[in-house]
């Protein structure tokens, strides 16, 4: 039997250590517990990698904690864009959204644009339209609202700052939710989903939905899941370099994923993290900010959630 493995994360850059209470990192363990049971429960029960990270991460979408879903941030116009992306190993296929508003769980509209549809990438209204056809129910704005969020909102509303969640120039710092996963028969997935950065303009995407940039998984490398600077990780094509440098380096996932991370993207002003795991469920999790809400399990007894390095 393959090695069943899953890792998550909540996003990268924390809140600094004397912002976060323990009730607070309380509360952001148990929720990062819950979506890595969640995953891991479908993988033992001999569901696919594809299954158990839309799983993971729609429990994290459910969750106010965190910048995806329910907690997303406010944009310019004080509304609600989020992104999101899923991919399968085995075949290559991925399905992904942007833009969208509404959307209780924007990971599930994304796998049913890989699935039931001949596309992998609607965005805004066009994305919207195929929800509806699917039958999907529209949250009002009241389900998105959140105060830390809102306030987060208030502090630059009506300038040209924009807010990344873990931004070194604010201590309110949350992010970008994902998973990876490799299941029984040796394939894996990933899945990434957001809201974005706080006062966003213009239909900003970042690189969340973006298949290589934020997300991106292939049954012969890796499967990988970003969190950071998204305009850097674009630039970087963070998720696909790490799959290359396995490919064509044959580097280890481990040794990959720490050049990508504390290397690549630091020379061109990046900051952020990754999640990574590979067909034969290894996991590797870097980062280059403080911390990185993250949690792994596998098979072989490995079991944990960490906020800090």
């Amino acid at each position: 039997m393959n090695t069943l493995s899953i890792a998550i994360h909540g996003g990268a850059g924390t809140l600094v250590k004397g912002m976060m209470t323990p009730e607070l990192e309380l509360k952001y363990k148990q929720a990062l517990k819950v979506a890595l049971e969640a995953g891991y429960t479908i993988l033992e029960t001999g569901g696919t990698a594809v299954n158990a990270v839309e799983e993971a991460v729609m429990v994290l979408e459910n969750s106010p904690l965190f910048n995806a879903g329910k907690g997303s941030v406010f944009t310019a116009e004080e509304t609600h864009e989020m992104d999101a992306c899923i991919m399968d190993g085995k075949s290559l296929n991925a399905g992904a959204v942007s833009l969208i508003s509404g959307i209780k769980n924007p990971i599930s509209l994304a796998k049913d644009v890989m699935e039931k549809s001949e596309h992998v990438f609607l965005a805004g209204e066009g994305a919207m339209r195929f929800a509806k056809e699917l039958g999907y129910k529209l949250e009002d704005s009241n389900y998105f609202y959140d105060e830390f969020r809102h306030k987060q909102w208030l502090e630059i509303k009506d300038t040209d700052s924009f807010q990344l969640d873990h931004a070194k120039k604010k201590d309110s710092k949350f992010g970008t939710v994902g998973a990876v996963a490799c299941d029984v028969n040796g394939n894996i997935a990933a899945a990434t989903s957001t809201g974005g950065m706080t006062n966003k303009k213009w239909g900003r995407v970042g690189d969340s939905p973006m298949v290589g940039a934020g997300n991106y998984a292939n049954n012969k490398t890796c499967a990988i899941s970003c969190t950071g600077s998204g305009e850097f990780f674009i630039r970087g094509v963070v998720a696909y370099d790490v799959a290359c440098l396995i490919e064509h380096k044959n580097m280890s996932l481990q040794d990959a994923a720490h050049e990508v991370i504390n290397k690549r993207i630091l020379e061109i002003g990046g900051d952020g993290g990754l999640i990574a795991v590979d067909a034969k469920g290894n996991i590797a999790m870097p980062f280059n900010t403080e911390g990185m809400y993250r949690g792994q399990k596998t098979s072989l007894g490995v079991n944990e959630i960490s906020i800090y390095k």
